[in-house]
């Protein structure tokens, strides 16, 4: 599929006047490796900048998988991010 607007969310008081990464979240029913792909994210290209989070909820076989990503490159209106790191979903009770 390809990226959807709908499920992108900047988190908390975003502020580009300092040099600390914006954090952001997006929801899609696309997999992990699928929204890691180059280009992927290239409509946010004039927002995203190299080192922002990006908290991503996807899909794998209908199963919620939850990774941290952030912005490898972001040139030319082209988005790379990192192929992230899957957030553990234990529940120990």
């Amino acid at each position: 599929m390809a990226f959807a607007r709908a499920g992108w969310n900047p988190i908390g008081g975003q502020s580009k006047s300092g040099t600390a990464p914006s954090i952001y979240a997006y929801t899609t029913s696309d997999t992990v490796a699928t929204c890691n792909t180059a280009a992927y994210f290239n409509t946010m290209s004039d927002v995203l900048n190299i080192g922002d989070l990006i908290f991503i909820n996807s899909s794998t076989g209908g199963t919620l998988v939850a990774t941290l990503n952030y912005v490898l490159t972001n040139a030319s209106g082209v988005v790379d991010v990192t192929d992230g790191t899957v957030l553990a979903n234990t529940d120990g009770d």
